[in-house]
């Protein structure tokens, strides 16, 4: 962990895992809503200009929005600063790849952005949030959600129960929040540990980057993460909001929709451990 929230303190945090990529690097992250808290590219321009020919890489929204199709959203991206950093990639342009899904009590499959496959090693960049249907979002959304197709996303949001034509609103809760840990899990195990997760803690409003008139954040900044583990990095910023004196408000959002629920079973199917030690790069 680093409190420095700079570009700075974003590539000493990356260099503090001692990774070492090779092959075709993915950069995924959020391109957001315009008006919402998407990762600036000042903030990550520094780190994705340090890595060798990484593209950028996102998938398409199942709810509408300015990035709900590909013309959209790759104009989006380039008005988000993105596409002058590296170039952007929609994986779920030319449709979907399924993923297998083992152990998981809601999907057999998942569906993800075809190009998915052209990718070697992901670094999972991930603005830390509230979500007004997740309760908040990290690391474990990032790969679940955020890599999932278009259709991919309606049949983790239906948790299974609706192909890739489920529904988006109407499907339990509980089995919506376990099947992103399911599919999250299906991207690592496709991966083979060709990834790691760094979740920044800033502008913590309740709600997410899908959102183009969020709330306005009433916590304060805390900092950025990093790990090879998306249920440690996502427990430890959990834990840091607890902690905080002013993060009622992102608490309360995560409790209403029983969001840690996700970690619970991310962490009884594998995908990683709710047990952490946080360690301070700050000196």
């Amino acid at each position: 962990m680093t409190t420095d929230l700079t570009a700075r303190g974003l590539v000493n945090i990356y260099n503090a895992l001692d990774a070492a990529p090779e092959g075709r690097i993915a950069v995924k992250l959020s391109t957001g809503e315009p008006g919402s808290n998407y990762l600036r590219p000042e903030l990550i321009g520094d780190l994705v200009g340090s890595l060798h020919e990484p593209t950028i890489v996102e998938c398409n929204t199942a709810y509408g929005g300015q990035r709900a199709n590909t013309a959209m959203h790759y104009q989006v991206a380039e008005d988000h600063g993105y596409t002058a950093l590296a170039p952007v990639d929609i994986m779920d342009e030319e449709g979907s790849m399924t993923l297998p899904v083992e152990g998981g009590s809601n999907l057999t499959e998942n569906y993800v952005g075809s190009h998915f496959a052209n990718y070697d090693y992901f670094i999972v960049l991930s603005h830390f949030k509230g979500h007004s249907m997740a309760g908040y979002g990290g690391a474990i959304k990032n790969i679940s959600i955020g890599i999932a197709s278009s259709e991919g996303k309606a049949h983790i949001h239906s948790g299974g129960t609706g192909g890739t034509g489920g529904s988006m609103w109407g499907g339990d809760q509980d089995a919506f929040l376990g099947s992103m840990a399911e599919a999250g899990k299906s991207v690592v195990n496709a991966l083979d540990g060709n990834i790691l997760y760094i979740n920044v803690m800033n502008r913590l409003s309740v709600d997410c980057d899908c959102d183009g008139n969020p709330a306005e954040p009433d916590m304060h900044d805390i900092g950025i993460l990093a790990s090879y583990d998306p249920v440690a990095v996502d427990q430890a910023c959990i834990d840091l909001v607890y902690a905080a004196e002013d993060g009622g408000s992102l608490v309360q959002r995560i409790e209403s929709r029983n969001g840690l629920r996700t970690l619970e079973h991310a962490e009884a199917i594998g995908l990683g451990s709710r047990s952490y030690q946080l360690v301070s790069i700050d000196g």
